[in-house]
């Protein structure tokens, strides 16, 4: 468990500097320049995302449970999951409606895919890994809607087809990974 608390945090923990402390990222920024910058932040990230993995699949093996979610919860996630990734997907495709209106949707999709996996999962690491990705979701977009709203950020449309893109890429992306990829990475297939 220890491996996925401090993976949390370092993943987190760079993802938030601009959330809690932007002064720093920028003073940082501008003593390291933006290309160690991103650097140091792409070396903490990867080392959190390890350890998360790493984390979470040791405490998968001897699971502290909280709760037994009900059978109804697996279908919510699955439904659910297929709005984060066209929430996913409209993050990609520029000049989607989608982003348009709602400005940040990877963290939209960030807010559902751990909403999702912490109805239908009920271990200690779970809620652990789910709750603080949500958690983390929620103040970061609350965070970039008020600086967009500021600097008077905008995102265009651009018509209908790149509406149809983000639809067709968040549905194939869903069926990808719900009928294979989930299943070979998690080792739970959430369609059968």
């Amino acid at each position: 468990m220890a491996a996925l608390i401090l993976g949390l945090l370092l993943f987190l923990g760079a993802h938030s500097v601009r959330i809690f402390i932007p002064d720093v990222r920028t003073a940082l920024i501008e003593k390291l320049g933006e290309l160690a910058w991103k650097g140091l932040f792409a070396l903490v990230s990867l080392i959190g995302l390890a350890l998360i993995v790493w984390g979470y699949g040791q405490a998968r093996m001897a699971p502290v449970w909280l709760w037994v979610s009900p059978i109804w919860t697996y279908h919510l996630a699955a439904l659910l999951m297929l709005f984060a990734f066209v929430l996913l997907a409209a993050a990609y495709v520029p000049g989607n409606r989608i982003k348009a209106r709602m400005g940040h949707p990877m963290l939209l999709a960030t807010k559902v895919w751990a909403l999702a996996h912490l109805i239908a999962n009920g271990t200690l690491a779970d809620l652990l890994l789910f709750g603080g990705f949500l958690v983390w979701a929620i103040a970061d977009f609350a965070v970039s809607r008020r600086r967009d709203r500021a600097e008077g950020v905008t995102y265009p449309v651009l018509g209908l087809g790149r509406d149809m893109a983000v639809l067709i890429a968040g549905l194939v992306g869903y069926l990808v990974f719900a009928f294979w990829l989930h299943g070979l990475l998690i080792g739970v297939r959430p369609l059968g």
